[in-house]
């Protein structure tokens, strides 16, 4: 068969993956602390054409395409005022350190929305998945009726290297080998009584919503083309 129905097909696929990036981070343009994602792609692998003989004529060609992985945008965005005692938002370089109270399973967010939650030794604060954010002792923190209980503030810990953060969903990542070992940020301020909004820049996901559907047209027209060449091949046999 045709090789460019099949790198038509790979550049369909991989145009339909962008756009479920794309999909999800309109989705997820009102939510706090979250952090837009972006379609990286690379080239697949280059063979050498033949001229008629089958000599080889050292002129490249490429196979398609394939999304290598999702870059995550880190840029800060703008605080709304909350005025809660129990809303915390980063400025700065940062994130907030999850632990789930039942695998003991640490996660990063950006989202400081975080609520009361009653245990059999008083009260905690957590996240709106149940999750225990810990202080910059990495313990989690206990509340009382007035606040925060002995002073504790939420830790802002960072990364020597913060791409390649693994998204586990419900707005939140994990660490992997190559981010290194997290520290508390030196120089990020966290403000209690805000929130950080999304960094999701509406006007943009739908320019590339626009380019993505053009792209995916065109390489749909690629395969139709290719099938009717491959069909007058067959017919001339």
């Amino acid at each position: 068969m045709n090789m460019s129905f099949y790198t038509a097909a790979l550049g369909a696929a991989g145009q339909q993956e962008k756009m479920n990036v794309i999909a999800n981070n309109i989705a997820n343009v009102n939510t706090d602390g979250f952090r837009s994602k972006n379609a990286v792609f690379s080239d697949l692998m280059y063979y050498n054409m033949r001229d008629e003989q089958g000599a080889d004529t050292r002129v490249k060609a490429g196979s398609g395409i394939a999304m290598g992985r999702t870059d995550t945008d880190f840029s800060e965005s703008s605080m709304a005022p909350t005025g809660g005692n129990t809303d915390f938002a980063i400025s700065g370089r940062g994130f907030f350190m999850l632990q789930d109270p039942n695998t003991q399973a640490v996660s990063y967010s950006r989202n400081g929305k975080f609520n009361m939650s009653l245990r059999a030794d008083g009260f905690y604060l957590v996240n709106d998945n149940g999750k225990l954010v810990l202080d910059e002792n990495r313990n989690p923190i206990r509340l009382d009726e007035e606040g925060i209980v002995g002073g504790a503030r939420p830790g802002i810990y960072t990364f020597p290297v913060q791409q390649g953060m693994l998204n586990t969903g419900n707005n939140e990542l994990t660490a992997t080998e190559k981010n290194g070992e997290p520290v508390l940020s030196a120089d990020a301020e966290l403000r209690q009584g805000y929130l950080e909004q999304s960094n999701v820049n509406l006007a943009d996901e739908m320019s590339k919503t626009i380019e993505c559907s053009r792209a995916y047209s065109y390489v749909l027209k690629m395969i139709q083309t290719s099938d009717e060449i491959e069909q007058v091949i067959n017919s001339l046999r």
